[in-house]
């Protein structure tokens, strides 16, 4: 706890007012995540990401009284994050529902990777933002009105994230974003090829950025997949780049 708090407040010094803050609260315990949630408006965070709480298996209405906690302690703006391949459930309807009640759930990052949720969300639940966080999705988010994307692989190339947002989201020229779409493919199969972590930090050193060594139990790329990792960056980059102006 003690190194994540340090962290928003080395984070905040560093954004300054450049840039929106927007700090994670997950936590197993509703106490640790208000803790969280609190610190982060105490250091002037713009907004925070509320996680159902890992491990536990709280029901729905648990998970949505979890996040009205959450919700009634911080007063920030909230963007949820669904993401039941690490949580151990979803949010669905009930949640959703429940949740609504507070005017501070403006947004989601949608990261089941069940279509069936992403068409919940758009078609009863607009007032909730969608924004994707399946990164191979983000072509079909767009399509659904979402008008963010929260994406591992721009920490490293963000010019070709980009141009699949502004095709999609800005031109509205879907033909554009299917082929960018297309060429970021052997990216996206990459990241999803079980080494998720250590692919995003491998990326940000190829870029310049020190993003220092994946945590134990995590183990780093070893020379043949940093060797694959380029190539295939090199690869979206050449090919982004015969498709959109970056």
């Amino acid at each position: 706890m003690e190194e994540r708090l340090a962290l928003v407040e080395h984070a905040r010094k560093v954004i300054g007012n450049r840039l929106p803050l927007i700090v994670g609260t997950g936590a197993i315990r509703t106490e640790d995540a208000v803790a969280f949630a609190t610190h982060a408006r105490d250091h002037k965070a713009d907004a925070i990401l509320v996680t159902s709480p890992p491990y536990a298996l709280p029901t729905e209405l648990e998970n949505a009284h979890h996040a009205l906690t959450i919700d009634k302690a911080a007063q920030l703006p909230i963007m949820l994050y669904n993401y039941p391949g690490r949580m151990g459930i979803s949010m669905g309807e009930s949640y959703f529902r429940e949740v609504s009640r507070s005017s501070n759930v403006i947004a989601i990052k949608e990261s089941s990777g069940d279509f069936n949720n992403l068409h919940l969300l758009a078609c009863k639940f607009p007032d909730i933002a969608l924004s994707c966080g399946w990164d191979d999705q983000a072509l079909e988010f767009f399509a659904w009105g979402a008008r963010s994307w929260v994406c591992a692989g721009s920490n490293f190339i963000p010019r070709e994230h980009v141009a699949l947002y502004n095709a999609c989201v800005v031109e509205k020229d879907f033909d554009k974003g299917r082929k960018i779409m297309a060429a970021m493919m052997p990216l996206m199969n990459f990241l999803d090829g079980g080494k998720f972590v250590q692919s995003i930090k491998y990326g940000s050193e190829l870029a310049g950025l020190k993003a220092g060594p994946v945590r134990a139990p995590l183990q780093a790329l070893d020379e043949e997949e940093k060797a694959q990792l380029q190539a295939v960056i090199e690869g979206v980059r050449r090919n982004v780049a015969a498709i959109a102006v970056l």
